[in-house]
Order: C-alpha cells, then structure tokens, then sequence
C-alpha cells in the first residue's frame, strides 16, 4: 500500500475529543498508539466513545476491533455507523451467531485468531484508503485483557507490534483498551512498552482521566467532558 499523502510534510493530528486533553496536548500526532487502562468502573468506555465518536465527525476511517460484542452492539453504540466505519467482530463465530458479512463488517474466528484478526484490519484499511482516499484512520481493539484470556502473553505481544506497527506506518491513532487490574504487573509493564503513551483514570474518581507519556510530565486530570 502506498504510503504517499496529499499533506505530505504536514504531521496529522488527531483528538481524542476530551476537550482538557486535546487542549493541553493540541492533539495527538499520527502515529500514536495510547494504551487505554482502566477497570469497567473507570470512564476507560466513555474516553473511548469519545474518541471514535470525534473520528465520526471529522469523517475519518475507523477500524473497530471487538472481542466482548458483536458488530450489531458495536454499530448500535455508534448511530449505525457510516461510510469508513467497519467493524471486525471476533465474538460472533465462536457464539455461532449469525452476522452478515459486509465491507464494514468482517469476522474473525475468535479473540485467539489473531492472525485473522490482522488480515482484517489490513484488508480493511487498504479498501479505504483506495476506495475513499482518507488519509486519517482510527483503529481501537477494545480489548487486550480479552486477548490476554484466550492466547499466552508472547502471542499477544507479537500480535500487538505488528498491530501498533501498522498503526504508526499509516499515520493512524490506535486505541487499545486493558484492565490493568486483570493482569500481573510483569505482563503489563512488557506489554506498555509497545505503546507510545498511556491513557489513565483517577483512582479516587473515574471520570478523571490524564495522558502519561507523550510530554515530559502527564497532563493534568481533567473530567471526562
């Protein structure tokens, strides 16, 4: 695939769309892959609704990768979608349930065939970037823990450096979602190391959230908003 852009010289950014964040960091270079950590009880779900959501309106691509929902649950967070939103579902074939498969929806055996997980989401942003010419893509794996159930950590660790890999080679924005609390700290400080900034929630409040990693000192927390 062709790498050339039309804004060649120019960095992309990208907003998360939590307005304390974007304006501390004036947005995130393309290339960036955040590592988004939190329990289910944090705003870890809202900070990424937010994020896809601001991709929506700024009709860039978005490559959705779930392992707990099926497409249908995933579109329907997101009004249905639209052109440039696709979704690769890893939960319906090994629950036998019946999804129709589309160019915005394709399917993956289960969250440990990650091998076609990969040439999904290549696939994928290939078709959109030849067919529609966008140059901005988001891509969100929702989630690591997930993987982290069905494959040993060496598996998922090289899954994830090709995935982050391609993320960075397109000048894309990767959101990957894991529950720290799921894994030992081992697992979790090898797995960091492929990511170029961490997304954290405030213990004492969930709905406070900072980026760790992308300046010297992490962003001041700011409220989900």
């Amino acid at each position: 695939m062709s790498q050339k852009r039309s804004g060649e010289g120019t960095k992309l950014k990208y907003k998360t769309g939590v307005s304390g964040i974007d304006e501390r960091l004036g947005g995130v270079d393309g290339g960036t892959n955040l590592l988004v950590t939190g329990s289910a009880t944090t705003g870890r779900h809202e900070f990424v609704r937010r994020a896809v959501s601001t991709g929506i309106e700024k009709d860039e691509d978005i490559v959705y990768v779930t392992t707990n929902d099926q497409a249908e649950e995933v579109l329907g967070q997101y009004d249905g979608g639209r052109d440039g939103f696709a979704v690769v579902d890893c939960v319906s074939k090994s629950q036998n349930v019946d999804t129709e498969v589309s160019d915005t929806v394709r399917l993956a055996g289960s969250p440990s065939d990650m091998t076609g997980v990969g040439i999904e989401v290549s696939d994928i942003l290939e078709e959109l970037w030849e067919n529609r010419g966008i140059e901005r893509n988001r891509v969100c794996l929702d989630s690591v823990s997930t993987l982290l159930m069905y494959s040993d950590l060496e598996t998922v660790f090289r899954f994830l450096h090709v995935f982050t890999g391609r993320v960075r080679s397109i000048e894309g924005f990767g959101l990957f979602v894991i529950d720290p609390g799921m894994h030992d700290d081992k697992d979790y400080s090898t797995l960091r190391q492929l990511f170029d900034a961490t997304v954290e929630f405030d213990q004492d409040d969930g709905n406070r959230v900072r980026v760790s990693g992308l300046t010297e000192e992490p962003t001041d927390w700011v409220p989900l908003e």
